[in-house]
C-alpha cells in the first residue's frame, strides 16, 4: 500500500501531507502529555513488529504494493494517539532508508496505514467489542477491526490514485481494493489470534490507558 513518489498529482499528495501532518501533531503533542513509562517498551515492540510484517510487499496496480499492516494491533493495544505515532515512525524509517514509499507521498501513507489503518482501528474495535460476547469476543472483534480497516486504507489508497488520473475506479477497487480484502482476511486471523492470546495472558495490556 506504500505509494511511490511520481504517482499522487500535487494537489493530492499536498493535501495529505497537510492533513497527515495535522493529525500526527495532535497525536504527539497528546503523546507527551499523557505517555507513561511503561507504554514505551511496548510502543518499541509493536513498531518492531510493523516493520517487520510490511517488509514483504507484493507489487500490484498504480505503484502501489500489497502487504500485512499490523496497524491494527498497535491502534488496539495502544490507542489512536500512541498507534498513530508508532506507525509514523515506522513509515519514516521505511521512506528514507529504504525507499519503501515516497517522500512526497508520505502524507498519503501515512493516511492510509496511521489515520485509518491505526487511529480508526481503535474506534472499530470499540465498536465490534460492544457487539460482540463471550469467550471468542475478543478474537472476533480484532478479526473485524483488521479487515475493515485494512480494506478501508486499500479504498483510500485508490481513490488517490483516482483522483491523481494513474488508475480507474473499475482498476483501483477491483485490484487494490480486492487484493487486500483478501489480505485482510489473513490479518484479520493475525491480529485476532495475538489479542486473544494477549488477553489471557496479559489482560494488563487491555486495561492499561489507552492514548
Amino acid at each position: 500500500m506504500h505509494i511511490p513518489d511520481g504517482f499522487l498529482s500535487p494537489p493530492v499528495w499536498g493535501a495529505m501531507d497537510i492533513v497527515s501532518g495535522s493529525f500526527l501533531v495532535l497525536s504527539l503533542r497528546r503523546v507527551a502529555r499523557r505517555v507513561e513509562e511503561r507504554a514505551i517498551p511496548l510502543m518499541g515492540v509493536l513498531s518492531a513488529f510493523v516493520f517487520a510484517a510490511q517488509m514483504i510487499n507484493l507489487p500490484i496496480a498504480g505503484g502501489t504494493s500489497a502487504h500485512f499492516l499490523g496497524a491494527a494491533l498497535v491502534g488496539i493495544l495502544l490507542g489512536p494517539c500512541a498507534g498513530l505515532t508508532v506507525i509514523v515512525v515506522v513509515l519514516f524509517v521505511q521512506c528514507f532508508l529504504f525507499q519503501d514509499g515516497g517522500v512526497a507521498a508520505l502524507g498519503a501513507n501515512v493516511f492510509d496505514m496511521g489515520v485509518i489503518g491505526s487511529s480508526g482501528s481503535y474506534f472499530v474495535y470499540r465498536l465490534f467489542s460492544r457487539m460482540k460476547k463471550g469467550p471468542q469476543a475478543v478474537f472476533w472483534s480484532g478479526f473485524w477491526t483488521a479487515w475493515v480497516t485494512v480494506f478501508l486504507s486499500s479504498l483510500c489508497c485508490a481513490g488517490m490514485l483516482v483522483l491523481s488520473h494513474v488508475v480507474s475506479w473499475k482498476v483501483g477497487l477491483s485490484v487494490i481494493g480486492g487484493v487486500h480484502a483478501l489480505i485482510g482476511l489473513l490479518e484479520g486471523v493475525v491480529t485476532g489470534t495475538i489479542l486473544q492470546a494477549i488477553s489471557r495472558s496479559r489482560p494488563d495490556l487491555f486495561n492499561r490507558p489507552k492514548i
